[in-house]
């Protein structure tokens, strides 16, 4: 088994087996629970507590109605409920105001915004934009448009041996053709919590800009972009409880002040005229359209969910977790268990192979067993070819696991293992 495979002895997990919240606070966990199955893909979306479930019927019960259109009273309501879970959205991760929230359908969107708003009004012929090789397609795909408009060319900075990116690799990596740096907070293939703040401090001192993907990081610890000193920091609201659709991209507010719109048309715009328009202030100039209102309030159940668990117990939880997993999987022959051993750097997830078998065969036998994991390239192709391998199987937690799925997961990889060795 090629590739970069995680080395060393991981940390005794200090785990005591149940989770932070128990099942019953998530009615499909709580159905899985009771046919005796354990949902290990969080990574790809978390399931939803009671609590945010009913915080969107009840708006489509009680308060629907369009935003900042109406002056009866639903539609007051409704903007008035939209617009504070904004000013919780910046409470959550330290915005300066309210403003620098842009509401979008998720972290895609956001960088997509980011890559035309910002990008195509400031790169040029021979600017450069440098991304990591762990970035999903999310944070990828979007800056290769961006340059092939504008002229501009994708750099690539590779991980170190586990996985981690190297503070001076990174210095080197930046020139002085560098306009932004993209880098993904925590990576959704091999878990490892990168140092945002280091990047920052790089990207600066080149007069770049840092974008940050926090799709995995949000909802797994805490996360002040004040502290971190980055930029851009985008966010997906599925991967922490929230609705599908839902998501923000958080800027400087003197950053986002020069971005063009992604979309055009209602509730964007301040006059149009029949031959031009003039836009809104932020951040109505970047949310054209009817929002998702109901999900939005649905999303802003799940950021109040999260501060009552408390986001530094969720870190403690997912680092316990994925340490005592790593160690676990390392210790079954034929097993190759990728990124950084040690649980400090790295977040709640675990991908892995087993020699000889491709990851969808282990999937499915683990599917049989009752453990629903993820298999394939996990949207981030570039990162498996550096690690030598083209799918994987990808074993991911939140605050609803414990010991009792990774029992689970490990007596699944045995069986699978047994199952092809009889074959």
């Amino acid at each position: 088994m090629g590739g970069v495979v995680a080395a060393g002895t991981a940390p005794r997990s200090a785990l005591e087996g149940a989770p932070l919240v128990p099942a019953t606070v998530f009615p499909l966990i709580d159905r899985e629970r009771k046919r005796g199955r354990s949902y290990l893909d969080s990574a790809a979306t978390t399931q939803k507590p009671e609590a945010v479930i009913e915080a969107e019927a009840r708006f489509y019960r009680e308060t629907n109605a369009n935003v900042h259109r109406g002056i009866h009273r639903l539609s007051v309501e409704a903007t008035e409920c939209f617009e504070s879970v904004r000013a919780s959205a910046a409470r959550f991760i330290g915005a300066a105001t309210p403003e620098e929230i842009i509401f979008t359908r998720g972290a895609t969107e956001a960088i997509n915004l980011a890559a035309r708003g910002w990008g195509e009004a400031h790169l040029g012929p021979g600017d450069e934009i440098l991304l990591t090789t762990l970035e999903h397609h999310s944070n990828l795909v979007p800056w290769q448009l961006a340059a092939a408009r504008t002229g501009a060319r994708v750099v690539e900075l590779k991980p170190g041996p586990h996985g981690t990116i190297d503070a001076d690799e990174l210095d080197r990596a930046i020139g002085p053709r560098t306009r932004l740096v993209g880098m993904t907070h925590v990576s959704n293939l091999l878990g490892v919590v990168n140092d945002i703040r280091a990047a920052a401090e790089a990207a600066h001192r080149a007069g770049a800009l840092l974008l940050v993907d926090g799709a995995q990081a949000t909802g797994h610890m805490p996360v002040d972009v004040g502290e971190l000193g980055c930029d851009l920091y985008a966010v997906s609201g599925h991967k922490m409880f929230g609705p599908t659709g839902t998501g923000f991209l958080w800027g400087r507010r003197e950053l986002l002040e020069t971005f063009q719109p992604l979309l055009a048309g209602g509730d964007m715009i301040k006059e149009v005229f029949f031959e031009r328009s003039t836009w809104a202030e932020l951040p109505a100039r970047l949310e054209a359209g009817t929002p998702n209102i109901g999900g939005v309030t649905g999303l802003g159940a799940a950021l109040e969910f999260l501060r009552g668990v408390g986001l530094a117990r969720v870190r403690r939880h997912d680092r316990h977790l994925a340490g005592e997993t790593f160690e676990r999987l390392s210790a079954i022959p034929g097993v190759a268990v990728y990124g950084p051993a040690d649980s400090r750097q790295r977040s709640g997830l675990v991908s892995f192979n087993i020699e000889g078998l491709h990851a969808h065969d282990v999937g499915c036998v683990l599917d049989a067993e009752g453990v629903s994991v993820r298999t394939g390239h996990m949207c981030s192709q570039p990162a498996l070819r550096h690690l030598g391998i083209e799918s994987c199987v990808r074993a991911s937690f939140s605050l609803y696991n414990g010991r009792e799925d990774l029992d689970r997961l490990v007596a699944g990889l045995e069986k699978t293992i047994d199952f092809f060795k009889a074959r």
